[in-house]
């Protein structure tokens, strides 16, 4: 990648906990359009907000592991290049190696008016573009309780919907994004789906990337956070081209 380093997973990462429902009574924007709008700002905030454990000040601080050489995983008979050379569509996701998940890259990080503002944080990292536009970007494991056999589609509307039960498939748009390859250069792309909102006067624009690979047992998701429409556009448009998912390598 353009930047050799990567983020992914947490040894602990799990899903985060469903959001609870609005209590009966509560205000709710009329109409789907902004039903819609309202569903990306409430998914954009549980996407982010996933809780974070806080360590006690007054425990005991823990000695440090003896660094030792990670074990590439690998799975005989596999070809991971093969995979990683062509293009990941839904139907191809039995074709990755069970059990290995996928990684997201850090690119975003040396493109101009962009900085990171958390990295690697519980398997997050976000940015903060200067015309007030964030990016979060998250890898997830063991999501197999999500996962519909053989049909990574069903798996990822089925995140969306463990996310938010209000969202419905129909909310949810086909879209791409780097399937590894270098930042500036041609590479596969890999489907996801894609949940856009904030068309609503004084709200932000949004769209959330995601993509649950069911052999894999991981999930990605990429959510953009714009003050309006314009800022959007172009910072879906760099995110796109800099952050990749990066295909699991053995």
């Amino acid at each position: 990648m353009g930047s050799t380093r990567k983020y992914g997973t947490t040894p602990a990462a799990g899903l985060c906990p469903r959001p609870r429902r609005a209590p009966r009574g509560s205000l709710r924007p009329r109409g789907r359009r902004g039903r819609v709008a309202f569903l990306a700002l409430a998914v954009a905030a549980t996407l982010a907000g996933c809780s974070v454990g806080v360590p006690d000040p007054s425990a005991a601080k823990a000695a440090p592991a003896a660094p030792t050489l990670a074990t590439p995983t690998i799975t005989p008979g596999h070809d991971a290049a093969a995979v990683a050379a062509k293009d990941m569509p839904f139907a191809a996701g039995d074709t990755m190696a069970a059990g290995v998940p996928v990684q997201l890259s850090d690119g975003l990080r040396d493109v101009p008016g962009w900085k990171p503002r958390t990295e690697n944080v519980a398997g997050t990292s976000e940015y903060l573009k200067e015309d007030g536009c964030v990016v979060s970007a998250r890898v997830r494991t063991n999501q197999w309780a999500l996962a519909v056999s053989g049909d990574d589609r069903a798996s990822t509307e089925s995140l969306f919907h463990y996310l938010d039960a209000s969202i419905l498939p129909d909310y949810l748009k086909s879209g791409t994004l780097r399937w590894g390859g270098e930042p500036g250069g041609p590479a596969p792309r890999v489907e996801v789906l894609v949940f856009a909102g904030g068309e609503r006067a004084g709200a932000r624009a949004t769209a959330i990337y995601a993509r649950l690979f069911g052999t894999s047992g991981s999930s990605v998701y990429l959510s953009v956070s714009c003050p309006d429409a314009a800022t959007l556009a172009a910072a879906r448009s760099e995110a796109e081209a800099r952050i990749a998912v990066v295909p699991p390598s053995g």
